[in-house]
Formats: structure tokens, C-alpha cells, sequence
């Protein structure tokens, strides 16, 4: 398996620098914001959501409700991955509707406050695993037995996370300084109920649909794929030694790693690398040989088994 000094360092290049960046040319290409596909991104994103109120109510059939609950968790991986875009400012290049749609239209619809998100996210880039990390709490624990990973799974689905996440939100509404934040995130909160209503004819679609999948599969998705990203490493200075590198896979995009975030590694190496030209620049770092084979997963289920069991082989990239 990889071992640390066996990390291959064959820059420069003609295209990647010394750290593994683009060289200015190549990357002033494949930096560009595209606005208007971005924007379809986001009103097709809404689409989808949407429909998935208006299906399962107006249809008749019972049987479409628990399908809707459960294409609600990719949805919502969806939200997160286009959230976490715009935290870079790389959804749109005018930064006031990039800040506006991430705020409004995308993280406030899932909870989250995005100047606090976009804080400890970059946090998170500036060292990972650093005395700032604020997700070291989906990264730490590995490897470790499988009946580890099914504890936090099993409190993940039933909602117990997603309350623990929720429940500063609604204490925030009555006390402490962010109370007007808390507030804004709540009226977000009933339009959308109140869009739910007026488009599925039953006030209980957005319980049932939005807050209920959001407080459960979501949770299992999220934790899932945090783990997929960082788990069971350290801090280095060489990025390849904090983030893994997966294969990608279309259930894997469908399910858990939307808008290319599945490229994790290649986004640690240049953070400001908008989402649609994270595979061309995965395969330049491929193709240099900074991401080799050995280093590469075959699946996020080989991943997962490597973490979740003592007896099984782990990558030595601590």
C-alpha cells in the first residue's frame, strides 16, 4: 500500500507547478466561471426539489412517498455541494449574486448560516487537521471496528444528528446575538413550507419531505462522504497525505459526491478550481503522476471497509 516516501514528485511540468497548481496559463483556462450554466444548475436543482413535493402529493399513490423521502438525501447533497461552491465564490463571478444565491437560495433552505460556514471552511483549507479544523469529528476514530461506523450511522438516521444540529438554530432564535441570522433561516424556512404547500396541496410535504430527510439521510450522506474524503489521515503539508483520492463512479456522483466534489483531492490542491473543471485537472494531476494508482481507491465502499475494520490494510499517509 502507499507509503509516504513513496510518493512520486515529478514537478514542474509543462502544466503544473512545483506545488502541483496549474501553471498561469493553463489555469486562467479552467478557472473561468461559467454563470449562466451555473445558473440553470440552481433553478434545475430547485426543479427537481420542487417536483419532488408535487409527485408524491398530487399523484395519489402512497408508494411515492417514501421514493421522494429517499432522492431527497442526493438533493440535498446537492444543496451542500453548491453551498460549498459558492463559500469559495466559484458559483458566480459577480460576487454579489454569488453571495446573494448562496445565502438565500441555497444555504439558508438547508440550515446553514453562510458567512459562519464560509469561516470555518476555510479553516478547514488552511490546515487540515489543524487546531482549527471544525469537522475533525468526522475524520477522527479511524481506523476502527465496523460496529463504530454502524453506531454513528444508526444515530445519524434517526435524526438524533440532525436535531444536535438543528437545535442551536432554534435556541438562537430567543437568545444569544444571532438572533436575526437564526430568524432569517427560519422565514426561509416557511416560505418554503409554505411553496410545498401551495405546490403539493397538503401541508405535511414539507415535514415529511424537506425537514424530515434533511435531519436523516442527509445525515448518513454527509457523514459518509466526509469520511470518503479526510477520514483516517493527518496533517501534512503534502496534500495527498490529508485527503484521499476515490474513483469516481455514476452512483457515487448520483448519491454522494454531486458537481464533481468526489475530485476532493485535486480541489485541495487549488481550492479556487470551480467545480466543472475539477476532472480535467484530476486528470492532469493524473497524468504527472502527483495522483498515482497506488494512492487511488477503487470505490468509496473500499474506502469505507479499509476505515471500518482493524484487520484490514490502511494507506500509510500519516
Amino acid at each position: 500500500m502507499l507509503n509516504p516516501e513513496h510518493l512520486e514528485h515529478p514537478f514542474p511540468t509543462e502544466r503544473l507547478r512545483s506545488n502541483g497548481v496549474l501553471t498561469p496559463g493553463v489555469r486562467n483556462e479552467l478557472a473561468q466561471i461559467p454563470d449562466l450554466r451555473n445558473a440553470l444548475s440552481v433553478l434545475s436543482l430547485w426543479a427537481f426539489a420542487l417536483l419532488a413535493f408535487v409527485i408524491p402529493a398530487r399523484s395519489g399513490v402512497w408508494l411515492l412517498w417514501p421514493l421522494a423521502f429517499i432522492l431527497m438525501t442526493p438533493v440535498f447533497a446537492r444543496f451542500a455541494i453548491m453551498m460549498h461552491e459558492s463559500a469559495h465564490r466559484l458559483l458566480f463571478s459577480n460576487r454579489v449574486a454569488n453571495d446573494f444565491v448562496g445565502k438565500w437560495l441555497i444555504a439558508y433552505p438547508v440550515f446553514v448560516p453562510m458567512h459562519l460556514y464560509r469561516h470555518s471552511h476555510l479553516s478547514h483549507h488552511r490546515e487540515e487537521f489543524g487546531p482549527e479544523e471544525p469537522d475533525i469529528a468526522f475524520y477522527s476514530g479511524y481506523p476502527g471496528q465496523p460496529s463504530d461506523l454502524r453506531r454513528r450511522l444508526t444515530r445519524d438516521a434517526l435524526g438524533i444528528s440532525g436535531y444536535k444540529n438543528l437545535k442551536p438554530l432554534l435556541r438562537g432564535a430567543f437568545t444569544g446575538p444571532r438572533k436575526q441570522l437564526a430568524w432569517s433561516i427560519i422565514g426561509v424556512q416557511l416560505v418554503i413550507w409554505g411553496a410545498a404547500w401551495a405546490v403539493s396541496g397538503v401541508w405535511y410535504a414539507y415535514p415529511i419531505l424537506w425537514l424530515a430527510p434533511w435531519m436523516t439521510g442527509w445525515r448518513v450522506s454527509n457523514r459518509l462522504r466526509a469520511i470518503g474524503e479526510h477520514g483516517g489521515l493527518g496533517a501534512s503539508t503534502d496534500r495527498r497525505l490529508t485527503t484521499h483520492n476515490v474513483k469516481q463512479s455514476w452512483s457515487a456522483r448520483l448519491w454522494l459526491t454531486p458537481y464533481n466534489t468526489g475530485f476532493h483531492l485535486a480541489h485541495h490542491v487549488d481550492m479556487a478550481m470551480p467545480w466543472r473543471s475539477l476532472p480535467k485537472f484530476n486528470a492532469d494531476l493524473e497524468a504527472a503522476g502527483y495522483i498515482n494508482p497506488g494512492m487511488t481507491y477503487p470505490s468509496y465502499r473500499a474506502l469505507w471497509r479499509a476505515l471500518c475494520s482493524r484487520d484490514a490494510p490502511i494507506p500509510a499517509r500519516k
